[in-house]
């Protein structure tokens, strides 16, 4: 089955068989990460690269009072 790639509109071949909710798979033609949100009806997602970042990025060791 094909779906097509929310970002560069390019066929990307996907067997609903092969493949789990959650499963991220990147567009051969643009790079983009995909996620599959659903697998009857195959449906795939960008992968929101900006919810894969960690805002608070110090430990707390590293924020003692002098």
């Amino acid at each position: 089955m094909a779906v097509v790639c929310p970002e560069c509109d390019n066929p990307i071949v996907v067997d609903p068989d092969e493949v789990e909710e959650g499963e991220t798979l990147q567009c051969d033609e643009c790079g983009i990460d995909l996620e599959v949100v659903s697998v009857d009806p195959l449906e795939l997602a960008a992968v929101d690269e900006a919810g894969y970042d960690d805002e608070d990025t110090t430990h707390a060791g590293d924020e003692e009072d002098e």
